[in-house]
């Protein structure tokens, strides 16, 4: 591994997320160049730290994220998941932002700073934008998947949406990221929060989470559960957490007058999706939302306390897997036995 440049530090990684994202790029969905290291949402301690450093020190505790230029107009106005350098810094280059590797085996230089981090590893080289201290006591294991999927789903509702009170909200797909949006719905001020899924469980786990109502999309009408929940005005908010062209035709369908949709699912590159305008101009909004237009500096500190102090049971997704067992992990998440894998990075025990 490189060594720090002065506005990065080096992490050992104590847990890490396994996300969609990660994912896509083992399956070719994402261009990020391979060989290669992923993995984006890590958490772990700092070892040590770049001259210019400030905001961390080693020993301290931190939850990595996606980074950001800071100097562009969207990170200068508190929108960096907008940063006009966002898809080069932390998707598709494989190295830092002045074309340098922080990765090699031997003589070849491998690809990393996947968003500035490449967390499926022992120790990161990371970004300090993108790095967040937490306190002592946290349980990094429990906090790992804030830095993506989670920050995503709760930053659509908390940050976008902004729910008022007395509304009605549809969830489509009840996987992680859906799931966090149905836990911050459910600690808004949303009268009907609606959960769209195909699988059973997932659906048992969303009405655990908050949801006021349950869709099983295969054999139920949408459409006819929403008006029926909303008495005939349909959804003030709707979010698409599946990336689906046809799921977020339907989302827009829904809406009632001066409703939104938001699209937080990332489908393939040059996915359309047929909408009527005149059935849009009656105030209805699309909007598109990364990373839940998240200021992680602010925003992944009061998602740290809501889990902390039990009002966000993000353990009820999770379940880990040592370090070791990461493609385990990674079938489990596409089979849909898990919801959210996170990987440790503990000493194994001794078997005896």
């Amino acid at each position: 591994m490189a060594d720090p440049q002065p506005h990065e530090l080096i992490v050992r990684v104590v847990a890490a997320g396994v996300c969609g994202t990660d994912i896509h790029v083992q399956h070719g969905a994402i261009p990020f160049p391979l060989p290669g290291v992923v993995g984006h949402e890590g958490a772990g301690v700092v070892e040590s730290v770049g001259s210019a450093v400030t905001s961390v020190a080693p020993g301290d505790k931190v939850l990595m994220t996606f980074t950001s230029c800071g100097a562009c107009r969207n990170c200068l106005t508190a929108h960096p998941a907008y940063c006009e350098r966002f898809l080069t810094l932390n998707l598709l280059g494989g190295r830092r932002a002045d074309g340098s590797a922080t990765l090699r085996r031997g003589d070849q230089e491998l690809n990393g700073h996947f968003f500035a981090q490449s967390s499926f590893a022992t120790h990161v080289l990371a970004d300090e934008r993108g790095v967040i201290r937490v306190p002592h006591d946290a349980d990094l294991e429990m906090l790992a998947p804030l830095g993506c999927g989670i920050q995503t789903g709760a930053g659509a509702v908390f940050n976008v949406l902004r729910p008022a009170p007395g509304t009605s909200m549809v969830i489509f797909g009840a996987g992680a990221v859906g799931l966090a949006a149905v836990m911050a719905a459910a600690l808004s001020p949303v009268a009907d929060i609606i959960a769209v899924d195909l699988v059973a469980a997932r659906l048992e786990l969303a009405e655990e989470l908050g949801a006021t109502c349950t869709v099983d999309s295969s054999v139920q009408d949408i459409a006819e559960v929403v008006k029926r929940v909303t008495d005939g005005r349909g959804a003030d908010y709707a979010i698409d957490a599946t990336g689906v062209a046809s799921v977020v035709e339907t989302a827009a369908s829904i809406l009632t007058p001066l409703g939104t949709v938001v699209s937080i699912g990332a489908p393939a590159p040059g996915t359309t999706v047929a909408m009527d305008v005149n059935f849009m101009l009656n105030g209805r909004r699309y909007v598109g939302v990364t990373v839940g237009d998240s200021m992680p500096q602010v925003f992944l500190p009061a998602l740290v306390e809501l889990v902390r102090t039990g009002r966000m049971p993000l353990h009820k997704l999770m379940r880990t897997y040592d370090f070791t067992a990461i493609n385990d992990a990674a079938q489990a998440m596409a089979s849909g036995q898990v919801v959210k894998p996170v990987l440790t990075f503990a000493e194994p025990r001794d078997a005896s």
